[in-house]
């Protein structure tokens, strides 16, 4: 099957199949061409999706996803943007292997069909020539053949007239000779212009045509063949992203299959845990003996030893429960040691001393006279600190040790100051490393380099990790303490909650005369009295003052003291202490043996001497 001999005469039907044909291929090229756009537009859609849910850094978002079910969520989001990269390859290759390459083909194609049909046209114009040049001679023979006639019919009828001189009948004769030549000239002539036409037309219409007709047919099969690839290719190219799309799959639901919602409940549990143990019941508080209320050790109105009542003071309690408390002020209510002092050892008798604190079984005044009594001398110095609180809390500023936490909350942020100090400490050893071996190579070769240069930086690096492994010993002290702190769950924490709450509605109730309970919401009593003593060293338990407080006198340990609460220090028999804060009513006062160590006592433990220039010289004993 050939189309030289099948489709000899269809020299114009070829041309005009073959260049609908070239069309077909810059049609498919096209669609590539589009598929390659929506494909790269598609990745890109894919590539902002993914990166308008990622978490931001250093934001709120980037620690919610520590939970299994959020970093499922961010896996996701990866293997979209990897998903989002194989639709980019796969936009690339057809671009490369399938719009590149038969961009260059088609052109090569139109080049190859202009010469083939070129050729063609000149075959057919060679033919025509030929047939023009025998018709030429068929025409010159016919009118030759018809001129020696003539001549011929003319010379008899003079040779038969009598009265034709004999000159003239030779010169006819002569003529018709002439035209009978010519004739035969004109036949031979012809006759060669027929067998070379009919040779050059056998040539055209079995060798040159059907060559012509057979390349521009190979031609043709081979644009079938490169489009029929080329879409063979179009799906390879597809076919060879699917693993790789499989695996983002794969990954995607592996990722959902991790989501573990236990684990993600004990999470919530680490990341808001406070270590608080929660408040006891409230005691019932009979209304029909108001002087003589009965009350227990976990009440909210109790919070002194054992045979200690507090009178009831003016106004509606209304019960809060604890965990509502701000955190600030329920933090600096932990730092200081406000359970009741313990009782002295039963060998001497604190109320042997004259100005000594009256006996735990003695009955102290009521809580509200010194309550008021208290408010009354210092209230610019309550509010200008609890304003001063405020603003440092709004400016986001904490104590370093991490005290305004709860215990757990401030463990693991201590855990993690002292890796990050660690991970600090390990850079620095390594530069003072790589700085030492720099010196020893130095040393040896003196033309690289002076050894001396590096001694300052090497000294540098020595400071700095000698202060890091001081701040390190300084936070995994705290942290022993907290870690040493944590198990103990006790009835006297629950009484400490308790007791804050009392002190927390009283401090609020009368430095502003504001109505804003301590978990941020109104209250019905315009003013409400607190249940318990309020010391001055509650409010600087609050925020941390820059400077130290001053020395108002000495005092010296009667007893042993273990200050086994936060806020307290252990104390030795005889020994010397410094005063910087005498007892404001709650039985403890602030004593400092040395710049680093400072701490509340059992004012009952100790002998205070104050100076001269304080408040008189008073002994508590």
């Amino acid at each position: 099957m050939s189309w030289g001999t099948e489709l000899w005469d269809q020299f114009d039907s070829l041309e005009k199949h073959t260049q609908w044909g070239i069309d077909v291929l810059e049609k498919y090229i096209k669609f590539v061409k589009d598929r390659a756009e929506i494909e790269l537009s598609y990745a890109k859609q894919l590539r902002n999706l993914s990166k308008k849910y990622q978490p931001k850094k250093n934001s709120k978002e980037e620690e919610e996803y520590r939970y299994s079910s959020t970093r499922a969520f961010l896996a996701t989001l990866n293997e979209m943007n990897d998903y989002a990269g194989q639709r980019e390859v796969i936009s690339e290759n057809m671009t490369s292997l399938i719009i590149g390459e038969l961009t260059r083909y088609v052109q090569e194609l139109k080049q190859e069909r202009k010469s083939h049909f070129h050729d063609g046209r000149k075959a057919q114009q060679h033919v025509e020539t030929c047939w023009k040049q025998l018709e030429a001679t068929k025409r010159r023979f016919e009118r030759d053949c018809k001129e020696a006639d003539r001549a011929q019919q003319y010379f008899e009828k003079m040779d038969a007239d009598i009265n034709v001189t004999k000159a003239d009948v030779e010169k006819a004769r002569q003529q018709a000779q002439l035209r009978h030549q010519l004739a035969e000239d004109s036949k031979a002539e012809y006759s060669s212009t027929l067998q070379k036409f009919n040779s050059e037309q056998h040539d055209h219409y079995y060798t040159h045509i059907p060559n012509i007709f057979q390349k521009i047919q190979e031609m043709e099969e081979r644009r079938i063949v490169r489009i029929g690839e080329s879409m063979k290719t179009f799906a390879e190219i597809d076919r060879q992203v699917i693993p790789i799309i499989g695996k983002c799959l794969d990954e995607i639901t592996k990722a959902a299959e991790s989501v573990d919602h236990k684990n993600d409940s004990q999470m919530v549990i680490e990341a808001f845990k406070s270590g608080f143990e929660p408040p006891g019941d409230v005691d019932f508080e009979d209304f029909t003996q108001p002087m003589k209320r009965t009350v227990s050790e976990t009440s909210l109105s109790n919070s002194r030893a054992d045979g200690k009542y507090e009178p009831k003071f003016g106004g509606k309690s209304k019960g809060k429960l604890w965990p509502f408390i701000k955190k600030n002020k329920l933090m600096s209510l932990l730092t200081s040691p406000h359970q009741p002092p313990p009782p002295p050892p039963a060998s001497a008798s604190p109320s042997a001393v004259p100005n000594g604190p009256q006996s735990p079984k003695q009955q102290k005044e009521p809580l509200s006279h010194r309550f008021n009594e208290f408010m009354t001398s210092k209230p610019k110095i309550h509010c200008f600190r609890s304003l001063k609180r405020g603003l440092s809390l709004k400016l986001g500023a904490g104590p370093e040790d991490f005290s305004n936490l709860p215990p757990e909350q401030r463990r693991k942020k201590l855990q993690q100051k002292v890796d990050e100090l660690n991970k600090d400490i390990q850079k620095e050893i390594d530069q003072r490393d790589a700085l030492t071996k720099m010196k020893d190579v130095f040393i040896k070769n003196p033309q690289m380099g002076d050894a001396a240069s590096v001694d300052h930086r090497l000294s540098e690096l020595e400071q700095n990790i000698e202060k890091l492994r001081l701040e390190v010993q300084k936070f995994e002290g705290w942290l022993a303490e907290v870690e040493g702190r944590l198990p103990a769950r006790s009835e006297q924490a629950r009484r400490q909650s308790r007791l804050y709450e009392a002190q927390n509605t009283s401090a609020e109730n009368s430095c502003a005369q504001d109505r804003e309970s301590p978990d941020g919401s109104y209250t019905e009593e315009q003013s409400q009295e607190a249940e318990m003593k309020l010391s001055a060293t509650d409010f600087d338990d609050e925020f941390d003052d820059e400077e130290p407080l001053p020395t108002i006198g000495t005092c010296k340990a009667l007893y042993p003291f273990e200050g086994q609460n936060e806020g307290t220090v252990s104390v030795a028999e005889g020994e010397m202490l410094y005063v910087i804060e005498e007892d404001k009513g709650d039985g403890w006062t602030r004593i400092r043996r040395n710049e680093d160590e400072e701490g509340y006592v059992p004012t009952s433990y100790i002998e205070v001497y104050l100076d001269k220039n304080a408040k008189g010289a008073m002994t508590y004993i």
